[in-house]
């Protein structure tokens, strides 16, 4: 048997992406802030696209009766393309603008962007509880060289004697300030350890003299280099010479004090979540409005399209494929929308129940579930739920929200895992803090219920909801 070279023809179906599903593709998972960015990049590079002014609505599109087809642009050395010729109102969605909401003007509607909130920061909270507390410039000189000081954590972070060397003040003057200082809210403030901001926080509920301040002062090494709890408790108790019950349960209420005061104001800054959908009832149904508030509006150019009648080959060329890239965005964009309506339309279908009664009927629901409702692609609909919200009646959402595993009851019904995490909250936040509930008599409180759920899926739930165990949960410590 011989082997040797040849030339063979094969048909076969092939999938091939063009440059206009390559960019709906990639439009579909932007965010409403990417995709403003993408527009306005556009604009600046594109010379076929302006963005609509709002004040000048009524002249945003062309006359209607301008007429073209997409073969006549696509050869731009063809001499009888005419202006007159090309309908350009066809490339702009004609419901580009904002619609309004049902039953009112569109200057009465709701501002949908939630009010931004400038979180303050521990040095101004304590810089504006300082002026109010002194008039003396020195002090307040001083004052705010410590504040400046403090971590993140609320804990300062330099010696008396740098404080004393770079404000030139003496020792007691510091240790005045800084006692001013640890009184202000948060309390625990302005500590230089562990024991000293509990000790603070103790005094300042009028604890001093107790057990728990005798505790805190003298035997909190012994608490932090015994493990077990239970071993450091048995300690103490010796050394003071007093029951372990009670040792005990003044150790129960310094678990509810803040050993980082400072860490409440050390948040993330917060960030407007502007939605996509919005979805009002109106009389017994929902209706379905995207929110293009915000985003740049896009009309063709009149200057450049005129190339394409008197210009040059060279010049017809350029315009021609602007337009094609005008044209492709265009539509790209309108093609994102229609499929982010289709997926809030059906998620509002599948979820009307929710939208109606609440979270306890969330109703199980996979991307497969909306992908078959709206014929797509389950990559499509995941795509178009990324990093996309929808306002309610109920509040704000991503679209992911309504997707989640389910659980069966012992009636055989399904239950949302989100409505199985809602109960576990119920009944942890309703249960005797001296008697907290365990992993397995929550099993069988939900099993009461109907809700056939494993403990390792109750312990599972318990962590992602940041619930502590039963037994910390008694002592009132953090998981």
């Amino acid at each position: 048997m011989t082997y040797a070279p040849k030339l063979s023809l094969k048909q076969a179906p092939t999938l091939t992406l063009n440059a206009a599903l390559l960019q709906a593709i990639k439009l579909l998972p932007m965010t409403r802030q990417e995709l403003g960015e993408l527009i306005c990049q556009e604009i600046t590079d594109n010379p076929m696209l302006e963005e609509v002014a709002v004040e000048a609505e009524g002249d945003a599109l062309p006359e209607a009766d301008d007429e073209v087809n997409l073969t006549d642009v696509a050869d731009p050395m063809t001499d009888s393309v005419e202006l007159d010729d090309i309908n350009w109102a066809a490339y702009v969605p004609d419901d580009w603008e904002w619609r309004g909401l049902p039953g009112g003007k569109d200057e009465e509607r709701q501002a949908f962007e939630p009010t931004v909130h400038i979180a303050t920061t521990l040095q101004e909270h304590l810089l504006l509880q300082l002026l109010t507390s002194t008039a003396d410039a020195d002090e307040r000189r001083i004052g705010a060289f410590l504040i400046g000081n403090l971590d993140e954590a609320g804990y300062l972070r330099c010696s008396i004697a740098e404080a004393m060397a770079s404000t030139q003040a003496d020792r007691a003057t510091v240790e005045r300030i800084l006692a001013t200082i640890q009184s202000f809210d948060p309390v625990g403030v302005g500590a230089r350890d562990l024991r000293e901001c509990l000790i603070i926080q103790v005094r300042a509920l009028g604890l001093a003299g107790t057990l728990l301040d005798t505790i805190v002062t003298d035997h909190l090494p012994t608490l932090e280099a015994r493990e077990p709890v239970p071993v450091a408790i048995k300690e103490i108790a010796k050394r003071l010479n007093l029951p372990p019950e009670e040792v005990g349960q003044a150790l129960q209420r310094l678990g509810n004090f803040d050993p980082t005061p400072g860490l409440r104001f050390a948040r993330e800054p917060a960030e407007a979540i502007v939605p996509d959908v919005i979805v009002r009832q109106v009389g017994q149904d929902y209706q379905m409005f995207l929110n293009d508030e915000g985003l740049p509006r896009l009309h063709l150019n009149t200057t450049y399209r005129r190339l394409l009648r008197d210009g040059q080959p060279e010049e017809k060329r350029f315009v021609a494929d602007k337009l094609r890239a005008a044209i492709g965005l265009i539509r790209g964009i309108e093609q994102r929308r229609q499929t982010i309506l289709k997926v809030a339309t059906s998620i509002v279908k599948f979820q009307r129940d929710f939208f109606t009664l609440g979270l306890a009927h969330l109703k199980p629901l996979v991307l497969k579930d909306v992908a078959v409702d709206i014929g797509m692609h389950e990559s499509t609909v995941s795509r178009v739920t990324t990093h996309k919200y929808m306002d309610t009646e109920r509040g704000l959402f991503e679209l992911k929200y309504f997707f989640h595993s389910s659980l069966q009851s012992y009636g055989g019904e399904m239950r949302s895992s989100l409505t199985v995490k809602d109960r576990l909250k119920q009944l942890t936040a309703a249960e005797d803090p001296a008697h907290p509930l365990t992993d397995q008599q929550l099993v069988e409180r939900l099993a009461a219920e109907s809700i056939k759920i494993a403990r390792r899926t109750v312990a599972k739930y318990r962590r992602e909801l940041k619930l502590p165990t039963a037994q910390r949960r008694k002592r009132g410590r953090e998981a």
